[in-house]
């Protein structure tokens, strides 16, 4: 049986960064564990399960795994893995140079989209060169500056990264894009307060009816679409790993009442926040 409740909080991280050889400590193995920070795992041989909030994928050989803050994850029947994991903060982000931003919007603002990638031979085999010479000056003893050089190193993989996520994106460096990037950029920080198609135009200075088409070219979904989405998986994540109650999730995710959280919830999966916590904890009974 899948607990409700129980989760932990992942661990503060010195510095805001980390990496670290994969080998038989795999971390989050033993419990589910809500993100602070963002990571990259990329696995060089390996099997078993990655689960992230509701969805689980099978680990093989050659994947990179993008998991975003905020998202709740648990590695399951993991066996015979190697590879490396980066943890890293917004705050140590914000030592990368800022023409790397873009792609840190592509890939985690919309984690769900790109929690597992399937990079070429040539690509895999870079990125575990790029992965390894970022350990070595991690591991070296400290000095000026090593947290400029780790996060120039980071920039690097990021933006090799988007280009795996948006190889053949035509719309990449287009303003359109740039404007979903921003859009993208303010729904995770704002979703649990803000709902509304137009709070977001207001904040980018378009109308409604641009943004909603922006989005339709640039991610095949409305903006309502987008802005429901981001609250219905958060919802999800409390409804499976806390104890709150439906009436306390409504209040979290700024829902005038339960019974409109309830209605919202229910139009969106087909299923009531109470019958998807029940379905949810006889998992596996």
């Amino acid at each position: 049986m899948k607990p409700v409740s129980g989760i932990v909080t992942e661990t503060t991280i010195h510095n805001s960064f980390s990496i670290k050889r994969l080998e038989d400590d795999v971390p989050y193995s033993e419990e589910w564990v809500r993100l602070n920070y963002h990571h990259i795992v990329i696995i060089e041989i390996g099997k078993g399960v990655l689960t992230i909030d509701e969805h689980s994928f099978d680990i093989a050989a050659h994947e990179i795994f993008l998991l975003a803050k905020g998202q709740i994850c648990r590695f399951e029947k993991v066996s015979s893995v190697s590879g490396y994991h980066i943890s890293f903060g917004d705050c140590f982000w914000e030592r990368v140079p800022s023409s790397a931003s873009n792609c840190k919007a592509v890939l985690f603002n919309n984690a769900a989209a790109n929690q597992k990638l399937m990079p070429d031979q040539t690509e895999i085999n870079e990125f575990l060169n790029l992965f390894k010479n970022l350990l070595t000056e991690y591991n070296v003893e400290s000095y000026t500056n090593q947290m400029d050089v780790l996060a120039a190193y980071l920039k690097i993989i990021m933006i090799k990264l988007a280009n795996v996520k948006i190889v053949k994106e035509e719309t990449f460096d287009s303003q359109d894009y740039i404007i979903y990037r921003k859009f993208m950029e303010l729904l995770s920080s704002k979703y649990h307060i803000l709902h509304a198609v137009n709070d977001y135009s207001e904040l980018l200075n378009i109308t409604p009816r641009r943004l909603s088409e922006l989005c339709k070219r640039c991610a095949n979904k409305s903006a309502k679409e987008i802005i429901n989405g981001q609250i219905i998986a958060e919802a999800k994540r409390l409804l499976q790993f806390s104890s709150h109650s439906v009436k306390e999730i409504a209040y979290l995710l700024n829902f005038g009442t339960s019974e409109q959280f309830s209605h919202f919830f229910k139009k969106n999966t087909a299923i009531s926040p109470a019958n998807y916590r029940s379905n949810f904890i006889h998992i596996g009974v």
